[in-house]
């Protein structure tokens, strides 16, 4: 394939004057934004790319997910579009440019076509993915997941937030409970640009992340049964404190990870203790673990040694044990021929670039599942993210979208 002539250039100003303006919705006193799925600002926010969208020349469409497409024709309306996208749902206290930077980086290649008058072989479509964030309704990814497969429609419309309020009722209540099915399309290619939400690109200078998959990752809850005590008269010798057991369990774990390095991830995030009293030798406790590598096979080999780690050293404490799993998220492998689009494209405008894994779970995750899929990653301040002090550079944001352009212009022409 070949790319477009590399003299064409987004309007950086432009494309920053869009993301400042996505991010005056539900701005928080301290620079973020807090859009959460479904809420009045996440509707502010659709309206608003659904309005620059159709300016753009582009026909919008709302699935039955809430999921919003905005298609521009081809030259050929009979081949499968280039799908570019990400999500315009934020954390309670996120910041300005996790996902959205991908919507709008779409618009601006859209935009950009039709500063120079482009007409593309293939038509091209910017998609915005209902609730990926997962803040307010669980799981995430959930919009591009229904497409996917991953979940079905009516567990979609059933979950709920902490007030009980359910993905069905509000997705009608904002006007976004669309009519288009829910469900694969042939698409010739799928790309979506995203800060790196991470410190490698920052800590290397280097300009354009070219992702070649996203790590799999396990979260597991694991409870430790003791026996409830008094601190004070029961001598150490005695008790059947899950201490005992939850101290090298943890240790095992983050050992765990550093002999997978570099790429092995274990992170303790969570920990409840029962009956959570100070003078009590706790009778339950509940450690949340998260366990990640990109490879399938070393990911598997962690999990099952960590099992056993678990079992074996309960065991060792006369404490019960038990592992619940309670997400999976398998490891993904991009299309190798995206990738290398990428990688050129980068190369070709001069901007530094390495291949890389994503650390964090995306969209992309889902559409690789019915479409050849790649991500371009930019560099974020102190790899924050998820974060309202989230910051990226409108130089290091053009760049990224000037390498979208021309690799899905070239994927768009082939």
């Amino acid at each position: 394939m070949s790319l477009p002539q590399q003299t064409i250039s987004i309007d950086g100003e432009r494309l920053w004057l869009s993301l400042m303006m996505m991010a005056d919705i539900g701005r928080t006193a301290r620079g973020g934004c807090n859009r959460q799925a479904l809420t009045d600002e996440d509707k502010a926010g659709r309206d608003l790319f659904a309005t620059w969208a159709q300016a753009a020349g582009c026909k919008v469409t709302v699935d039955e997910i809430g999921n919003v497409f905005a298609s521009r024709v081809g030259a050929d309306a009979a081949l499968p579009p280039v799908l570019m996208g990400s999500h315009l749902d934020t954390q309670a206290t996120g910041g300005r440019f996790d996902g959205v930077f991908g919507v709008l980086a779409g618009i601006e290649v859209l935009r950009t076509l039709n500063d120079h008058n482009m007409v593309t072989r293939r038509p091209i479509e910017v998609a915005s993915w209902t609730n990926e964030e997962g803040s307010r309704f669980s799981p995430a990814m959930l919009g591009s997941g229904v497409v996917s497969g991953a979940y079905d429609l009516a567990y979609a419309y059933a979950r709920t937030d902490k007030a009980g309020r359910c993905v069905g009722e509000e997705l009608t209540r904002i006007g976004y409970r669309g009519t288009a099915p829910a469900r694969p399309r042939s698409f010739h290619a799928m790309f979506e640009a995203h800060i790196e939400q991470g410190p490698i690109l920052e800590n290397s200078a280097t300009t354009i992340g070219v992702v070649t998959g996203i790590q799999g990752a396990y979260w597991l809850d694991v409870t430790l049964d003791g026996v409830a005590c008094h601190a004070g008269p029961t001598p150490m010798d005695v008790r059947r404190d899950a201490w005992r057991a939850a101290c090298p369990i943890i240790e095992g774990a983050l050992a765990l990870a550093d002999a997978n390095a570099p790429s092995g991830r274990a992170t303790i995030g969570d920990l409840r203790v029962a009956p959570g009293s100070r003078n009590t030798v706790p009778e339950r406790l509940i450690v949340s673990v998260d366990l990640r590598h990109p490879d399938h096979n070393t990911l598997e080999n962690m999990i099952t040694t960590f099992r056993e780690l678990v079992a074996t050293t309960a065991a060792r404490h006369g404490i019960g044990s038990a592992i619940e799993q309670v997400w999976h998220m398998p490891p993904t492998v991009f299309d190798r021929r995206l990738i290398d689009l990428i990688d050129a494209a980068a190369g070709s405008l001069g901007y530094s670039r390495r291949r890389m894994v994503s650390g964090a779970g995306h969209d992309s995750l889902h559409t690789a599942r019915f479409a050849p899929t790649a991500m371009i990653f930019v560099p974020c301040a102190g790899g924050l993210s998820h974060n309202e002090a989230e910051e990226a550079s409108p130089a290091d944001l053009t760049a990224g979208t000037n390498v979208l352009f021309q690799a899905v212009v070239a994927a768009a022409n082939e």
